[in-house]
């Protein structure tokens, strides 16, 4: 019986599957690497017109609908450097720039 992982097996590569190293999803807001889940985002919600979509942490999605109106992301739009101006957004960031990718917590509902 041949062994499965021989040091002298001329086909042994072939048997083997690298995973290809996908290149990593970079947050529209925040900036790190997403985790295993993406949420694909809205800037300009789809109510108003928002077709395009950016990939976030469902954590950064959150936080950006908890503290903004459909209104105030419209006037936004694809401008992160205005979203992060706003200083609430700019304390989360700074918050969860240590945090792991796949880091969840809840959020607390919107104050309106």
């Amino acid at each position: 019986m041949a062994r499965r992982n021989s040091r002298n097996d001329p086909y042994g590569d072939m048997h083997r599957q690298e995973e290809a190293s996908a290149p990593a999803v970079i947050c529209w807001l925040c900036g790190r690497p997403t985790g295993t889940t993406t949420i694909l985002h809205h800037p300009v919600p789809k109510s108003r017109g928002g077709r395009d979509t950016v990939p976030m942490h469902a954590i950064c999605q959150q936080m950006l609908i908890a503290n903004f109106t459909n209104s105030e992301l419209q006037r936004h739009g694809m401008n992160v450097e205005g979203l992060l101006a706003d200083p609430g957004v700019r304390k989360f960031v700074d918050w969860v720039a240590n945090k792991d990718p796949d880091f969840t917590a809840t959020m607390t509902k919107k104050q309106r």
